[in-house]
Order: C-alpha cells, then structure tokens, then sequence
C-alpha cells in the first residue's frame, strides 16, 4: 500500500490546505499519515502565547495544545488519515510576541529549525513515504516558513506536492509569498475533489471547533471561504509523481499529475528551484 505523508506546520494546516486530497488519496486505497510538528504544550503560558487562547475563550488552565492535538485526531480520522504529533514549541512560545511578528522576519534568536530538521529526518526515515505533501508557506507565517527552509535543506529522496496554505490564499488578492520565485520553476497542478472528498475536508476542518472563530468567524465563515476554491487544492510538484497517481485529475492540464511531472520534465527548464534537478532525476521507489 503507498504511504502519503501530510507535514503540516500546525493542528490544521493540512486539512485546511489539502485536506480534500487527502481524503482522494485514502479512498483510492492509500495509507495516509499527518503529521504536524508544532504541536507542544508549555506549560503556564505568558504574554502573546497565552494571548492566543483566552482571545478564543480558553483560560489559562486550559492545556490549549492538548485540546487541539485532539481536534486533529478528530479531524485526520475524518480524513481516512493517522495523526501524528510532534512535540516543537509554535512560534508565539518561541519568541514572537504579537500578531504582526508571526508574519514578519525570522526573529535571530529563533534556534527551532535544527530540530525541526532531526524531526523530518525521523519521519522520513520512519514512514518511508511515496509521496510528501507540504506548505509553500503562502502567507508567510514563520513556522510555515522554518518548515520549508528545514525541508528543502533535507533535499528528500521522494516527490513532494508542496501546498498552497488556505485560508491565506482566499484571504488577499496578492497574498505573501516568500518562496515564490522558488517555486515559480515547478510545474503547477489543481486537483479536482469528488463531492465525498469536499464533504471530508468540510468536516476535517468543522473539527478544529477552537479555531473556527478566529479563522473564519464560524461554520458560514468556513463555507465562504472553501466556496472560493471552487472544489480544487493546488500544488506545485516537485519529483517524479508516483504511478499510482495516474487516476487524480489535474485541472490545470487536463492531464493525471504524473503525466504532468513527465511532460514538465520533457519540457525546457523556465525556472530553477533548488535541489529540483536532482530530486527528478532520482525518483524515490519504495
């Protein structure tokens, strides 16, 4: 059975930003894992970090990540997905000590991404995945973006389907970008979810209920924003798609997505992402 492995930055993320593709990949028979890396509890929160959950009606006896790790066992069972959690602090216990902080600068004393690195490594080296999915970091919160930096430095031996981050992408016309000319050199996909893959992914995400206020201002907040993506996720593709992929339509083509990872190969480079050449050139096998 091929594995997917979902590496979300935070208790939601993937869901929001892929959840309907998930939920396409387990019922077409794969094994699905998520798993998300900034999952710590801290206890006695101060400051911005305790800011972040009484704003949601959450005292400070609450162990808000705790109730969010089970939200996203919730949410990921909806998915036909396993749920794993990786114990790193989320940026606001790191340092970042408001709002506009999470979206600005890398602070200089924010020392998580050796870490971050030994854990991808782990679940890379654990899971033997056929197929990567994670976060271009649209929107340019900082643990989305220590992910990438952490992840293309590994220079992973398998495909990887790297997101565009939702409800950033619905958000502003022109949301934040960091990598954009990174990945402007890889070919694009929008895959197109059955109605039981939106109906998921709806129901994956109804199960964050603590974020729900605060991302969307309720349920008919979530409704308008996935309205938006009009029943499609998408991707830019790095790697040679697996073959297994062949039925999942890609709406930018009309093409399955590794028939539109072998026509891009084929095709002149217009753009150069790092580590992409090698990465093509030694598709991972199981």
């Amino acid at each position: 059975m091929p594995l997917a492995l979902a590496l979300s930055p935070h208790l939601d993320d993937a869901a929001f930003s892929c959840g309907g593709t998930l939920a396409q990949l387990a019922r077409r028979g794969w094994q699905v894992e998520v798993a998300t890396l900034f999952t710590a509890s801290v206890p006695d929160p101060a400051g911005f970090a305790l800011a972040c959950q009484l704003d949601k009606g959450l005292g400070p006896e609450v162990d808000y990540m705790a109730l969010r790790r089970a939200e996203d066992a919730a949410a990921c069972a909806r998915l036909g997905a396993a749920a794993r959690h990786v114990p790193l602090r989320e940026a606001p216990h790191r340092g970042y000590g408001s709002a506009p902080a999470l979206f600005g600068d890398l602070a200089p004393g924010d020392n998580v991404r050796p870490a971050l690195a030994d854990a991808l490594r782990a679940l890379l080296a654990e899971t033997r995945p056929d197929l990567v999915l994670a976060p271009q970091a649209v929107g340019g919160h900082v643990d989305h973006v220590q992910l990438v930096l952490a992840l293309r430095a590994l220079v992973p031996e398998r495909p990887v389907l790297w997101w565009r981050d939702f409800p950033y992408t619905v958000r502003h016309a022109d949301p934040k970008e960091p990598f954009r000319a990174d990945f402007a050199g890889l070919p694009e996909a929008a895959v197109r979810l059955a109605a039981e893959d939106e109906a998921a992914k709806r129901e994956a995400c109804a199960a964050y209920a603590s974020q729900l206020g605060f991302q969307f201002g309720g349920l008919a907040g979530l409704d308008s924003r996935l309205a938006v993506e009009e029943g499609r996720e998408r991707f830019r593709m790095q790697g040679a798609m697996p073959g297994s992929l062949d039925r999942m339509p890609d709406t930018v083509s009309g093409r399955s997505l590794s028939e539109t990872v072998s026509r891009a190969r084929a095709a002149p480079e217009r753009g150069r992402f790092p580590h992409r050449e090698a990465i093509i050139r030694k598709p991972y096998e199981r």
